[in-house]
């Protein structure tokens, strides 16, 4: 019996190993690993929404086995006495009691993770291989990390420590992701643009679809944009705060407009797009307000800003993998290298125009800055573009705190509402402080794009072509 269950394990080891290399790909000489960081990543997500919805709730209830054995002496005592640490002054209100838990909970494998890509940044910088070995290992270290923080009390390392630490860290991806993702909308047009010309060089007239494609969905999205803006003139203008950013949001998005349509450079989709993003932040900055009668959604889970929110951030972070004009998008060094703008005549062709389906046309063209997957052979043999993969474990790192910050509400914990009609909380200013930061990255988004709207006027001399 005993050698029928070895040859039962081996067999199950070995299936198991087989199943990972064929949907994750071979760890060998030439790949990068990144697959195997994403699903790290996706893992640490999973493992936060449980403790803090499922494990959490679990260890404060009254019922079940955990209940009756907590009192004990014992891993289910030590455990409970861990998690409750640092909300004892919310014992008496149930509520905030186990928004002080669940915070406790969402910061343990974030931790863990964030951690995880920091070290693996250090060690790739180092040598870049190590980014693609011993990932059996590092999947066991990191669980292995996790289950011990089940035990360790949530003061100082977690609600004390680590929430500064994701703040800070969440607020820089913000300000990362936005770049990303103006990236990101130049290079979708560029692609639409590029498939209608080549449509056309096949057969003339047969592009104009993609180009039909271009104006609906700049069409989609500017509606959007401006219904998104309608509703917050509804529902969230009930004080002055949130008018003045809902009004400043609008004339933003109508600037850009000007200048992209006023000019000869910039795209329609790409403004369209931006638009969108920076009425989502409107959204997100007016559904932090403290005050009762500015925010309608105050004391309700915000379901909708934190899946939207985990879409937008695993669309950057799934650019931020595969492109390497991110980096250099809005530099003046590196603007020249990619094509952010439709070209003015769709039948022109240009012979020293990247082509963004295919990023690496040869190893010679090869960039060695932003964010880049590299050539096996640079990667195999350590080259210059191959220290560049520290990066995307940084990134990595910066995704971690904004989950954590994301799942939540930045580490607030909120009560009822007050006599002065604002919700109680353990940092009343905690909202305000949300609301000022997220805010400040949206107007920055605005000033980042118009910058590459206006920088072709500023600097005649330079090719932004």
């Amino acid at each position: 019996m005993s050698a029928i269950q070895l040859g039962m394990a081996y067999c199950f080891c070995n299936a198991t190993g087989s199943l990972c290399n064929t949907c994750l790909g071979s760890t060998g000489a030439g790949t990068t690993g990144r697959k195997r960081s994403v699903l790290l990543l996706s893992i640490t997500v999973s493992l936060a929404l449980f403790f803090q919805y499922c494990l959490a709730p679990y260890i404060l209830s009254d019922k079940g086995w955990f209940h009756n054995i907590r009192k004990a002496p014992g891993l289910a005592k030590r455990m409970y006495n861990c998690w409750t640490e640092g909300c004892e002054s919310y014992s008496d209100q149930p509520d905030l009691y186990g928004q002080c838990v669940a915070i406790s909970g969402v910061c343990r494998p974030t931790f863990v993770a964030t951690l995880f890509f920091l070290l693996s940044a250090a060690a790739t910088k180092t040598n870049p291989q190590l980014n693609r070995e011993a990932w059996p290992a590092k999947y066991g270290i990191f669980l292995i990390l996790v289950l011990a923080t089940l035990f360790i009390p949530n003061t100082p390392l977690f609600i004390g420590f680590y929430l500064v630490v994701f703040r800070i860290f969440a607020m820089i991806f913000i300000l990362i992701q936005q770049v990303i993702l103006i990236d990101m909308a130049y290079n979708w047009n560029d692609s639409w643009v590029e498939k209608s010309n080549a449509c056309d060089n096949a057969e003339w007239g047969s592009g104009v679809k993609w180009l039909r494609a271009i104006i609906a969905m700049s069409v989609l999205l500017f509606s959007a944009s401006f219904m998104g803006i309608i509703l917050m003139y509804i529902y969230f203008t009930g004080c002055t705060e949130n008018t003045i950013l809902i009004t400043l949001t609008l004339i933003g998005i109508l600037l850009v407009v000007a200048i992209q349509m006023t000019g000869s450079d910039g795209s329609l989709l790409t403004t369209s797009v931006i638009s969108a993003y920076v009425t989502y932040l409107a959204y997100s900055v007016v559904s932090k307000n403290p005050k009762l009668q500015c925010n309608p959604t105050l004391g309700s889970d915000d379901v909708w800003g934190i899946v939207v929110g985990l879409m937008l951030t695993m669309i950057s972070l799934a650019w931020t993998g595969w492109s390497w004009t991110a980096g250099n998008r809005l530099n003046a060094d590196g603007i020249d290298k990619t094509r952010a703008m439709i070209p003015a005549n769709p039948d022109r062709q240009d012979p020293e125009t990247l082509n963004l389906d295919t990023p690496f046309l040869n190893p010679e063209e090869q960039p060695t800055t932003g964010v880049v997957m590299e050539s096996s052979d640079e990667i195999a043999g350590g080259g210059e573009g191959a220290t560049s993969l520290w990066k995307l474990n940084i990134i990595l790192a910066f995704v971690s705190c904004w989950v954590a910050a994301s799942l939540t509400g930045w580490g607030s914990i909120q009560g009822g509402i007050g006599d002065a009609g604002e919700m109680t909380a353990a940092n009343p200013q905690v909202g305000r402080v949300n609301m000022m930061m997220i805010a400040l990255s949206q107007q920055l988004a605005i000033i980042l794009y118009a910058w590459t709207l206006v920088a072709p006027r500023i600097f005649p001399d330079r090719d932004f072509s």
